[in-house]
C-alpha cells in the first residue's frame, strides 16, 4: 500500500499543540453540539416535567386507597380502653408478681403497687368486642373494628416512641410512613398535598415536623401541616398588594431562571422536585382553602361530628376535615389528638383520660359512620393508636407509666375484617404474648393494605437500598377480609 495514498488512514502523532487543535477541531465541534442538544433536551423536559407525585401502580391489588391515622399522642391506656384484665383488679395494691420478671420503666416505678382499672366493661356488637365505658360511641362501631391487643415497640420514652411509630426507627432522620406511602403510590390530586398532617391544638408534637418528614428522600414526599381559616398553610396566599398578573409574571421569571440553571447543570435532578413543589403551591392557593372550609357541610353532619359541642368541636373539625381530604384524593392524613403528649397520664389517670376520651369518642365514631354511609370506608383505612400503652403498675398513686412491651391499636375499613380481636397481652396487660406485632409489622400491614410490599418498596440512598421497615416486619394478612 502506498503510504502517501490519502485513502491510507495511518495514525500519526501530533507534533505540536496547534497541530492537535487542528486535527481535533471536528471532535470539539461535535462535543459543543452535543452539549447544546443536551441543554435543549433538559429545557424541553422541564417544560412538562414528570412529576415525582404522579400516580403510580401498586405492587398488587390494594384493599385501601387512603389512610387516616388517628394518633393519640402521649400513650393511651389499653388497660382502661380495649384490654380488660380482671386479674389486675384482683391483685390491685400488690406488687407485680416475681413470675413476670424484671421490668424497665421510664420513671422507675416497676415495684409500685398494681393499679386497678375503674372502668365498666361490656361486650358490643355481634362480634362481642370488649370496650370500656370511656368510649360509648366507638363501642357502637365495634363490628367495624379489628382490635390488635398485642402491639409492641422499642422506644420507652416519648421521643423514641413517637419517632418509631411514625418512621419505624427510634432514631430521627428516616422518612415517615406517610412519606413512604406517597413515594410508593403518588397522588391522584395535583391541587392538594398527598400527605396531610392535622393537630387538635397548637402545642408542639414531640419531635415536631420530623414525624412527618421525608427524611433522606426528596422533600416533595414530606407531610404538609394544614390549619383552619382562609390560609390553611402559612404564607401560602399571595400578598394582597400583588395583582394576579404580577404573580404570574414572577412565576414565569422563576421558571426561566430554573430552566437556564437546569440547562447548565442537567444532573441536578432536585430542581425538578422543586418545580413540582412550586406548581403544587400555586394550585393550592385555589384548592386548599375550599378543602378546609366546612361551611358547605349540613348542620346534621356538623352535629354528627360534635362541632356544636365545645369539648368535641376541635377533634370533630379535624375528623370531618380528614373525610373531605380523602374525598379529594389525599393519600395519607394523620391527626394528632392530644398534641403535646396530653395522653401521658403519669398521674390523675381518671381526669386525664376521662377528658381526652370525651373529646375524641364522638368525632372518631362519627368519622367511621360518615365514611361508611358514603361508601368510603371500604377504600379508606382508619388506624387508631398512640406511641405505646400504659403499665399495670401505678405511678404517683393514681397514674400509669409508659409501656412499650404490650399495648392496643385498632384498624377499620380499607379491606380490614371488622369485629375481631387480634393477639393478647399477659394476665396483667404488661407484655404482648400472642400474635405479637412489632411496629414494623404494623407498618408492613398498612402498606400491604395499600397494595405495597414493604420489602419491595425501595429508595436507594448513598448506594444503600432503604426500605420503610428497615428490612424487617411482615404484614399480618389475617386482618383482612
Amino acid at each position: 500500500m502506498n503510504p502517501h495514498d490519502p485513502r491510507c488512514h495511518r495514525y500519526e502523532p501530533s507534533s505540536s499543540r496547534r497541530d492537535f487543535l487542528v486535527r481535533s477541531g471536528l471532535g470539539l465541534g461535535a462535543i459543543a453540539l452535543q452539549s447544546l442538544l443536551a441543554r435543549e433536551s433538559v429545557a424541553a423536559a422541564l417544560t412538562t416535567p414528570a412529576s415525582p407525585l404522579a400516580a403510580k401502580q401498586p405492587h398488587f391489588t390494594p384493599r385501601a386507597k387512603n389512610v387516616i391515622f388517628l394518633f393519640m399522642e402521649g400513650g393511651p391506656s389499653h388497660l382502661d380502653l380495649f384490654d380488660p384484665k380482671p386479674l389486675l383488679n384482683k391483685l390491685a395494691g400488690q406488687s407485680l408478681p416475681e413470675s413476670f420478671g424484671s421490668v424497665l420503666t421510664s420513671m422507675g416505678e416497676s415495684k409500685s403497687p398494681l393499679l386497678a382499672s375503674k372502668r365498666t366493661w361490656k361486650q358490643h356488637g355481634q362480634s362481642g368486642l370488649w370496650v370500656s365505658d370511656w368510649l360509648p360511641q366507638i363501642a357502637e362501631c365495634a363490628d367495624d373494628l379489628a382490635v390488635i391487643r398485642s402491639c409492641w415497640m422499642d422506644g420507652i420514652n416519648h421521643s423514641a416512641g413517637v419517632c418509631q411509630m411514625n418512621t419505624g426507627s427510634i432514631l430521627g432522620g428516616r422518612p415517615s410512613l406517610g412519606s413512604w406511602a406517597t413515594y410508593g403510590l403518588g397522588t391522584v390530586n395535583t391541587d392538594l398535598p398527598a400527605f396531610v398532617v392535622l393537630q387538635d391544638n397548637q402545642a408542639s408534637v414531640v419531635n415536631g415536623p420530623r414525624n412527618w418528614s421525608a427524611g433522606f428522600m426528596p422533600a416533595v414526599y414530606q407531610g404538609t401541616r394544614l390549619q383552619g381559616g382562609s390560609e390553611p398553610i402559612p404564607n401560602l396566599n399571595t400578598p394582597e398588594q400583588h395583582t394576579p398578573e404580577q404573580q404570574e409574571g414572577r412565576l414565569d421569571f422563576i421558571k426561566l431562571l430554573n430552566r437556564n440553571y437546569a440547562a447548565r447543570f442537567p444532573d441536578q435532578t432536585e430542581l425538578a422536585a422543586r418545580l413540582t413543589s412550586y406548581e403544587l403551591a400555586y394550585h393550592m392557593q385555589a384548592s386548599a382553602p375550599g378543602a378546609v372550609d366546612l361551611a358547605g357541610e349540613t348542620d346534621a353532619t356538623k352535629s354528627l361530628y360534635g362541632l356544636d359541642r365545645k369539648e368535641t368541636a376541635d377533634m370533630g373539625r379535624l375528623c370531618l376535615l380528614s373525610r373531605r381530604l380523602v374525598e379529594r384524593g389525599v393519600r395519607f392524613v394523620q391527626i394528632y389528638h392530644g398534641a403535646g403528649s396530653k395522653w401521658d397520664s403519669h398521674s390523675g389517670m381518671e381526669k386525664n383520660h376521662g377528658s381526652l376520651c370525651a373529646s375524641m369518642d364522638q368525632p372518631v365514631a362519627a368519622l367511621l359512620r360518615d365514611l361508611k354511609s358514603r361508601g368510603m370506608l371500604e377504600d379508606t383505612l382508619v388506624v387508631w393508636g398512640g406511641e405505646f400503652g400504659r403499665t399495670p403498675m401505678s405511678e404517683k398513686g393514681d397514674g400509669r407509666d409508659h409501656n412499650p412491651t404490650g399495648f392496643t391499636m385498632w384498624f377499620a375499613g380499607g379491606g380490614v375484617k371488622g369485629g375481631q380481636t387480634i393477639g393478647a397481652t399477659d394476665g396483667l396487660g404488661l407484655r404482648a404474648v400472642e400474635d405479637r406485632l412489632h411496629v414494623h409489622d404494623l407498618h408492613a400491614t398498612i402498606l400491604w393494605l395499600l397494595g405495597l410490599d414493604n420489602m419491595g418498596l425501595v429508595y436507594n440512598y448513598k448506594g444503600r437500598p432503604e426500605r420503610p421497615t428497615l428490612n424487617e416486619g411482615e404484614p399480618f394478612k389475617k386482618i383482612a377480609t
